[in-house]
């Protein structure tokens, strides 16, 4: 027997259903351009050669792929390939073992079929020091030769020629670093002689280290190793060497090798441990050079390696809450009952999740509906709650696979990825005008849909619940609640099925607050009776959507620059004439509708790509103020090595909780007086366009994602703060310094 029911205004009456439908409408777009436009702007794989060029311009470094073929490209032989990189005075790239900080440059080939790249024949770096640090990179203009070997089946393209695809990353840095890359495309003729880069190609394997008869032995010891070789050079014979080993943290790049002697024809040398030494291996490769000639040699390693650095003394220590936390060099524990307490620590942060700012817009829409339905049939509801949290925990797990997948395939990326496109940025805030307007009144479903397809969503009510709980993971993803840092950073280190059960359990702490509500009959009491207020609430409820639209415009900003967000805004403005232009009645709709459609399409085609155009960081970078300094790899230890104690906001333009706690905790004055006694050096490392320096980074930190809080003292282990900062826990833990 159908229970009586009060109805409702007919304005009302006729609307919110209308509502809903546009959101269900609207959620599998905003899903595909999500994933879309994610994927591609985190990675140029999947980018055509169509785009590509033979030269990357940026403002720090000129790069281009040249090659060397001076008899053609024959069948059974091989030719030679390079990426030449031209750097602006006093930035620097990085060699194979950047030394302190840095990452070396990475080539990725896309080669027809009988083409094999071989690996870069690096040149000899030099050092560089930056402070206290020591790095091997390259300034000036630097060759990095490859080998390509034709099989002999090779046959051409019916151009006659050798298409070479690269996608280039490296890392450029002077006090600061920038993260580049680029994607490439050069045709060398089969039949032609290619040889503009000769004298290039010859100098850089000129510079590479040369095979040599080299006798070399080294013993290690418990601060160092010992070197010793014999048949060098005749013209070395006395003189002091540089010395690069290949591989990264064995010895110390900042401290030069001391004690150098020769006895006779035999050098040596001894060689600082690295105080990140990660390993003990058998033999060590060692680049030794002087005045441009450099050779290379395999050394064997004799004696007892001293114990590496115990991981648990080295690893953060955590203020203010209590969780997980993984470093680079400590094992994985992914035991039963490890895994058990990240599954709680998940729950517990998905349901804190509930109270961050950014998911207010969709759980206020969620009561509203709520208070609309809470009388109607009980299994009616809980079936939308099971709903809600099937599309909640879904999405959890989609968006989770994609980082995983990605990170999969090399990317450097976090918690939060998505909203370092544009692309996606454009999307959420297409949706959140359009849906501010309809909640608003401007246009109603109805007037645009046919009857019948506008009264789907009345039929079908739990396939609007599935996809308001994929809305509420799109816009509560990019927020990280306490609990939740540490999970997700735990969760990249384990193997797939346990990572997604991490994800799993996120979601359901993210919708379990109206899964219990809609299975407990008693929360329906609670609510008002439903009535003429809840067209009003539902004409409120466009504010908060147009809130997140200036919040999603704000982010933007960062990323494209004032003209990208003037654009889009541009854009909505239109899009909005085009929504009231449908809600029209009779002929007026179909002048209005077709003029204001017309004008969208020709703004669209005039400054649409200002919303998608990435501005170069510095340009659209945070200036850092007289307080605060960018972050860089490699600032932390130069500070602590000075003798400063350091601070670190890993943060986000995107992350509501990072802006709350910037303007709250770290913009007391208290708290930046005790900085200021203390004389704490405080770095903001600012995660709003892609960076993997930064993602590397709180990976070591044992985290995916931002807000991360960090205070580093000189011999003492990192202490993490909770993702929620409290002023308390941070003055208690100045004050210990």
């Amino acid at each position: 027997m159908t229970p009586p029911s009060r109805s409702l205004p007919s304005p009302f009456k006729h609307r919110t259903g209308f509502a809903a439908l546009f959101r269900s409408a609207l959620f599998f777009v905003a899903a595909c351009a999500l994933l879309t436009a994610a994927t591609g702007q985190i990675s140029l794989k999947t980018t055509g050669t169509k785009n590509a060029t033979s030269v990357v311009q940026t403002e720090q470094v000129r790069a281009e792929l040249v090659a060397h073929a001076p008899d053609g490209v024959n069948a059974g032989k091989s030719v030679w390939v390079g990426l030449q990189l031209q750097h602006q005075p006093q930035w620097h790239t990085y060699w194979k073992n950047p030394g302190d900080s840095g990452l070396p440059t990475e080539l990725h080939w896309t080669l027809p079929a009988g083409a094999t790249a071989g690996d870069i024949a690096w040149p000899a770096p030099q050092l560089i020091r930056v402070g206290a640090m020591g790095n091997y990179g390259y300034g000036d203009t630097v060759l990095l030769p490859v080998p390509l070997t034709i099989a002999k089946s090779f046959s051409p393209s019916q151009a006659g020629d050798l298409e070479i695809g690269l996608k280039a990353t490296w890392l450029v840095c002077r006090q600061e670093c920038i993260p580049q890359e680029g994607n490439f495309v050069l045709h060398v003729p089969v039949r032609g002689s290619t040889a503009l880069h000769g004298p290039a190609f010859d100098a850089a394997r000129a510079a590479a280290p040369q095979a040599l008869p080299v006798s070399a032995s080294a013993k290690v010891g418990s601060d160092a190793l010992r070197v010793q070789a014999k048949g060098l050079p005749a013209a070395w014979l006395g003189k002091e060497l540089q010395v690069f080993p290949e591989a990264p943290n064995i010895a110390d790049p900042s401290t030069s090798p001391s004690l150098q002697a020769w006895d006779h024809k035999t050098w040596s040398a001894t060689l600082p441990l690295s105080v990140q030494r990660d390993s003990a291996p058998a033999d060590i490769a060692l680049v030794l050079a002087l005045d441009g000639h450099s050779i290379r040699a395999v050394v064997p390693i004799s004696g007892i390696w001293p114990a590496l650095p115990d991981a648990n003394a080295a690893g953060p220590t955590v203020a203010g809450t209590s969780v997980i936390a993984t470093t680079a060099t400590k094992p994985v524990d992914n035991s039963w009952s490890a895994w058990s307490l990240a599954l709680v620590a998940a729950l517990l942060g998905g349901l804190l999740l509930n109270l961050m700012p950014c998911v207010l817009p969709v759980l206020a829409i969620k009561v509203l509906g709520f208070s609309q339905h809470a009388r109607h049939y009980q299994a009616a509801h809980r079936a939308q709650g099971l709903a809600y949290t099937a599309g909640v925990m879904l999405s959890f797990t989609a968006l989770g696979a994609l980082m995983l997948v990605l990170r999969a395939t090399g990317e450097q990326l976090g918690w939060g990825f998505q909203l370092q496109s544009p692309a996606v940025l454009a999307a959420l805030a297409t949706l959140f005008t359009l849906l501010g307007l309809n909640l608003a009144g401007v246009f109603e479903i109805g007037s645009v849909l046919p009857h019948r397809l506008a009264a789907l969503q009345a039929r079908h009510p739990t396939v609007d619940a599935f996809l308001s709980g994929v809305l509420a993971v799109a816009i509560a993803s990019p927020c990280t609640a306490p609990f939740m840092g540490a999970s997700l950073g735990y969760a990249i280190t384990l193997p797939a099925t346990q990572a997604m059960g991490i994800f799993a359990a996120l979601g359901l702490g993210l919708a379990l607050p109206f899964l219990l509500a809609s299975w407990i009959p008693a929360v329906g009491r609670w609510l008002p009776q439903p009535g003429a207020w809840m067209d009003t609430m539902r004409r409120f409820m466009a504010f908060p959507m147009f809130a997140t639209v200036v919040w999603l415009l704000w982010v933007l900003g960062h990323l494209t620059g004032v003209d990208g967000a003037a654009s889009l805004l541009a854009l909505l403005v239109c899009l909005a004439l085009v929504a009231w232009s449908l809600g029209l009645e009779g002929r007026s709709q179909w002048i209005f509708a077709t003029i204001s459609i017309v004008a969208c399409a020709v703004l669209t085609g005039a400054i649409g790509q200002n919303v998608l155009r990435m501005e170069a960081p510095e340009q659209s970078g945070t200036a850092a103020s007289s307080l605060w300094q960018p972050w860089t790899p490699g600032r932390v230890e130069a500070e602590l090595g000075s003798g400063h104690p350091v601070f670190v906001d890993f943060t986000a333009a995107w992350c509501i909780t990072c802006q709350f706690n910037k303007k709250t905790t770290l913009g007391q004055a208290e708290v930046l007086a005790d900085f200021r006694t203390h004389q704490v050096t405080l770095l903001r490392a600012d995660w709003t366009r892609r960076d993997p320096t930064i993602t590397l980074a709180l990976e070591q930190l044992g985290r995916s994602g931002v807000p991360v809080y960090v205070l580093y003292q000189k011999g003492q282990a990192p202490v993490l703060f909770s993702e929620i900062l409290s002023a308390q826990d941070l003055r208690t833990a100045i004050a210990r310094l």
